[in-house]
């Protein structure tokens, strides 16, 4: 049976993602693919990856009645406009990529699959996590789990300049970011809300601080998330603890490498977690491809999850090592 997909503002580097994933998907038939910037236009005029990939081209209408799953992959804020704007039959799954239903407002289900796997399944629609958010409550879900956090926990993580979308700005010039770091919303990022909340799903009394320090890359794809919080345990039982966790999840892996690094998971939708002890904190560094894992890639695993498909069904990505 194939999965006819819809997918609204493919255009921009989640939808290019989207696509390049979609179109090497054995059980994926993509219906329609908007963009109203790109009306009209092949699909490979914008995605230069994709030629000789598809003749797909864009379009500024869209027969939803053609779709059984609609990605939203437009801007924050715009993905509320677009279904206030359209009628969607409630036959349509949806899987919307921005922030705007993370809160699992209006139906939506929050799409880590390591969180609520059996929840997605029968979800008829998707929010999926933030990029930032995917990569530290992978590296913090096992300790909630346990009842384990029972401090502040400290964040310090870096992205990669597709992590700030295609749209131009002064920190996404190549002129500024190349050879440059910076730190941006030092406390206040937005993913903090949708970390919390999927913290206090496992541990409901978790209410310590999450001090994140974002940072930007001079790269352009991967996140580092560098997590510390106290930890009374032996490394031996920290990685016990996470390696049970992560046991029946096809994607997260823990690894007991002397280290890790982002070119073991760009191009892939893999999370690879590091454990280390220093004194009574316990250290996780977690590493994850921003656009496949932190976007379109898990994206594409709630769907299969939806479906009734295999979670790894198209996902089988192999990192770009060197």
């Amino acid at each position: 049976m194939k999965i006819n997909i819809g997918i609204i503002g493919g255009a921009g580097y989640t939808g290019g993602e989207l696509l390049r994933i979609l179109l090497n998907h054995p059980q994926a038939n993509i219906s329609f693919v908007n963009s109203k910037s790109q009306a009209g236009k092949p699909v490979y005029h914008t995605h230069g990856d994709l030629l000789g990939e598809t003749e797909l081209t864009f379009a500024d209408e869209q027969d939803f009645s053609k779709a059984d799953v609609l990605f939203l992959c437009s801007g924050h804020n715009e993905s509320k406009k677009f279904l206030a704007a359209n009628v969607i039959p409630e036959s349509v799954k949806i899987i919307d990529l921005s922030t705007d239903f993370r809160d699992e407002s209006e139906g939506f289900v929050y799409g880590l699959p390591e969180l609520q796997r059996e929840k997605i399944k029968t979800a008829n629609k998707i929010a999926n996590p933030g990029c930032f958010a995917t990569s530290i409550e992978l590296a913090l879900l096992p300790l909630a789990q346990a009842g384990l956090l029972k401090d502040d926990v400290h964040v310090s993580a870096i992205t990669g300049s597709t992590g700030a979308g295609q749209s131009l700005s002064a920190t996404t010039h190549f002129s500024w970011r190349n050879n440059n770091i910076s730190i941006y919303k030092a406390f206040t990022h937005q993913h903090l809300k949708e970390i919390n909340q999927s913290l206090q799903a496992l541990q409901a009394d978790f209410g310590k601080a999450i001090n994140f320090i974002p940072y930007r890359g001079n790269f352009t794809r991967g996140i580092m998330a560098n997590v510390y919080t106290k930890f009374d345990g032996t490394i031996q039982e920290a990685q016990e603890l996470y390696k049970a966790y992560y046991a029946a999840h096809p994607f997260t892996h823990v690894s007991e490498a002397s280290e890790i690094d982002l070119k073991q998971v760009v191009n892939t939708n893999k999370c690879i977690l590091h454990l280390e002890k220093h004194g009574d904190n316990l250290l996780i560094s977690s590493v994850i491809d921003n656009l496949t894992k932190g976007a379109s890639g898990q994206a594409v695993q709630n769907m299969n999850l939806i479906f009734g498909l295999d979670e790894t069904t198209g996902l089988k990505l192999k990192p770009v090592g060197f």
